[in-house]
């Protein structure tokens, strides 16, 4: 009984684990087969190299269609900035694309494009970023963009000089403005990971793949477990 209480408790642990462990990465592949899921990024926010805390951000991709050149994604970006944060905007978002984009569009809160584009704080060029502004630089400008506890929503689509089957989009990053509560900073870049995946009829997170060989594992041993308890349990067993 101990020896089975013993396996029971990690295989239970190790269960819960998986379930809620999401894939986490920096670069995200889509081709038809991904029409209808989306991907969830967070964001931290940097300044000179240092980090700073509170300084915060979200978006969700979701591929919607492929036609022809064209790969389209409904986006949805939210400023998650806390205290010590007292205010700041997210003026623009921006990626790299595999293979390099030709042009792009957009509709909603970032509806302004710019194509191969410096991004500040040491970023460098990007292939494509989103604004709430018509400005020529990536970093967005104005006085629009999201505030604290905003989101905004649109789509864009990107398109290619010939069709492709596969589009890889990397690099993930945002741009905030006007922050405060912060001494000495006043602007600041953020780099995106990916922190869960769902399907339209759904919001599971999608674990990695070395997890489900853990997983596995470990339904293997709560079956063990239980297979034990029965015998035990059967008149003459030992």
């Amino acid at each position: 009984m101990k020896l089975a209480n013993a396996l029971a408790v990690p295989a239970l642990a190790l269960a819960s684990l998986v379930i809620s462990a999401p894939a986490l990465a920096d670069a995200i592949t889509f081709d038809s087969g991904n029409i209808g899921t989306s991907y969830t990024l967070n964001y931290n926010g940097y300044s000179g190299g240092t980090t700073i805390g509170g300084l915060t951000g979200s978006t969700t991709f979701t591929l919607t269609g492929i036609s022809g050149n064209d790969y389209t994604f409904d986006y949805s970006v939210t400023n998650t900035s806390s205290a010590p944060v007292t205010g700041s905007r997210i003026s623009s978002f921006a990626f790299n694309t595999d293979p390099t984009i030709s042009s792009a569009t957009s509709t909603g809160a970032f509806s302004y494009t710019t194509l191969n584009s410096t991004y500040p704080n040491g970023i460098g060029s990007v292939d494509v970023c989103f604004k709430d502004a018509a400005t020529g630089a990536c970093a967005g400008g104005g006085s629009g963009g999201l505030t604290l506890g905003q989101t905004g929503t649109g789509s864009f689509t990107l398109s290619f000089s010939q069709p492709v089957s596969s589009l890889t989009l990397s690099d993930f990053y945002v741009r905030y403005q006007s922050i405060s509560g912060v001494p000495g900073i006043s602007s600041a870049s953020g780099s995106g990971s990916l922190t869960s995946t769902s399907t339209s009829s759904g919001g599971t997170p999608v674990p990695e793949p070395g997890m489900l060989g853990l997983m596995a594992g470990g339904l293997i041993a709560m079956g063990l477990v239980r297979r034990r308890r029965v015998i035990r349990a059967e008149p003459g067993a030992a």
